[in-house]
């Protein structure tokens, strides 16, 4: 083979394993809506299902026509409920594809509202880290608010780091 064709063939490799990977992803999210679509039966509650896929995870939010304020139950104070559902809804799709999934739940908004907070959060730390450069501790979080966290700080040209123990691990932003 000429470096062309070999260039050709990887290039042809590289999308086919793109596609399987949304089509897996894909699945994952179909998996999950059923799940979610039967937990919200038995709770008697009204939601859509909206299924996208980002990166290498499937997104699943379950959305309210107006009423986001019964969906509010399954957020739970500071989403702890949710991050139960997400944890439930992953064992859900991995006893049905026997992989484990790192899909991610959104209801009523709550995840895309705490991401837009943490980024400013974020973004906020690796200011205050540049203008007087001191590394900044932060509160503890989750896995999910800390990978926010982190990439807002890269976005902003600094580096970021998690330290101490769950529940208590926090990022730390670095000075340059």
């Amino acid at each position: 083979m000429t470096e062309g064709t070999t260039s050709a063939v990887e290039a042809e490799a590289a999308a086919s394993a793109d596609e399987n990977l949304v089509s897996r992803l894909e699945q994952e999210g179909d998996i999950a809506a059923d799940y979610l679509e039967g937990l919200l039966d038995i709770a008697d509650l009204d939601g859509d299902i909206d299924m996208d896929v980002e990166g290498d995870r499937a997104l699943v939010s379950i959305v309210s026509d107006g009423n986001d304020r019964a969906l509010q139950r399954l957020v739970g104070q500071d989403g702890e409920v949710l991050e139960a559902l997400q944890e439930l809804t992953r064992l859900a799709v991995h006893r049905e594809t026997g992989e484990r999934s790192r899909l991610m739940l959104d209801i009523a908004g709550f995840r895309a509202r705490k991401r837009t907070e943490l980024a400013t959060l974020g973004a906020e730390a690796a200011e205050q880290a540049k203008s007087n450069g001191e590394q900044v501790k932060l509160r503890p979080m989750t896995p999910f608010e800390r990978k926010v966290v982190h990439d807002a700080v890269a976005a902003a040209g600094l580096r970021s780091e998690s330290e101490g123990e769950e529940p208590q691990r926090c990022v730390v932003v670095l000075p340059a």
